[in-house]
C-alpha cells in the first residue's frame, strides 16, 4: 500500500450561512482521521476524494493533486479545495 500523504482541505467559496461556522479561508489537515472542528456532513462529502489523494491517486481531470468538493447543504453551500501536499 502506498505511503499516506497529507491533504489540506480549504474553504474556497461560500454562499449563505454555514451552521457549522465555516467560512472562506478555513482549512484543515486531512490524514486518516476526521479533523477536529470540521462539519461531519462536509467531511463525509469530501472523504472519498480525500482518501484517493491520500493514497496517491488522482482525479481524471485537471490538476492531479487537487479535488474540488461541495458541501451537501444545498441552501448554504461551501466549496472545498482538497490539495495534496508533497513532502
Amino acid at each position: 500500500m502506498p505511503t499516506p500523504r497529507k491533504v489540506i482541505a480549504k474553504v474556497i467559496s461560500q454562499t449563505g450561512h454555514c451552521d457549522a461556522g465555516h467560512k472562506v479561508g478555513d482549512q484543515w489537515v486531512l490524514t486518516n482521521k476526521t479533523p477536529e472542528g470540521i462539519c461531519s456532513g462536509a467531511y463525509h462529502a469530501m472523504n472519498s476524494a480525500a482518501f484517493l489523494l491520500l493514497i496517491g491517486g488522482s482525479m481524471p481531470w485537471g490538476d492531479p493533486d487537487v479535488a474540488t468538493v461541495a458541501c451537501p447543504d444545498a441552501k448554504n453551500p461551501l466549496v472545498f479545495e482538497l490539495r495534496r501536499v508533497k513532502e
